[in-house]
């Protein structure tokens, strides 16, 4: 349940390194834990949960600690922090965003996260976020980070280029770079019913959105 009188932000999420960028406009509760930020993130953005994420605020790390356990640590590198045991009105203080969550360490998509406004408790609002704006389609997973996307994007505008068929093929399904549809989105986020998602739990709204069995 949300807290009484707890606010209520105003966040813009923009994948970085890509142009034009990918971005989401998100009504968030301030009692979400970065947990839950991670499960907006993943239905707003249009990612599918495959791979290790990490947050990063004010210097620190913020994982989720039963994906994150077998990574190796740097000798100077602090032992990260639970995602799930801190709230974003825990950990936005003044002066700390904005702030960086990168998603698939592989490709290393990195996304700015940028705290617009924070409100009185709105009155009506519901769930724990709301999209009320955003642009562009998130890059196909896997498909090789900032360069490989840029390459992609390259080969399935030109028909007549010698890779076309075989990466038509290698999407799957139409991809459409500058699609982007904020009621679908919100559909998927009023999903969100547990203060902690699981994987299972999220798996399953993500595999809802993407057309498969729910």
């Amino acid at each position: 349940m949300q807290k009484p009188n707890s606010p209520i932000l105003q966040i813009k999420i923009t994948l970085q390194e890509t142009s034009p960028s990918a971005w989401r406009r998100l009504l968030v509760r301030s009692d979400a834990n970065l947990g839950m930020l991670h499960a907006i993130i993943q239905i707003a953005m249009g990612w599918t949960n495959s791979h290790l994420h990490h947050f990063f605020i004010d210097g620190k790390r913020y994982v989720d600690p039963d994906l994150d356990q077998d990574r190796d640590f740097a000798d100077n590198e602090e032992e990260p922090i639970d995602q799930n045991a801190w709230t974003l009105l825990d950990v936005l203080r003044p002066g700390v965003t904005p702030f960086e969550y990168e998603y698939d360490f592989g490709d290393s998509w990195r996304h700015q996260i940028d705290v617009e406004r924070m409100e009185i408790d709105s009155a009506g609002f519901q769930g724990y976020a709301l999209c009320i704006a955003g642009q562009r389609a998130c890059p196909p997973e896997d498909c090789g980070g900032v360069s490989g996307f840029a390459n992609l994007l390259e080969i399935i505008r030109n028909p007549e280029h010698e890779e076309y068929a075989s990466t038509i093929e290698w999407l799957g399904k139409k991809y459409d770079p500058a699609a982007f549809d904020v009621e679908k989105t919100n559909r998927y986020l009023k999903k969100l019913k547990w203060d902690s998602p699981t994987i299972d739990q999220l798996g399953k709204i993500l595999a809802a959105r993407d057309g498969f069995k729910e």
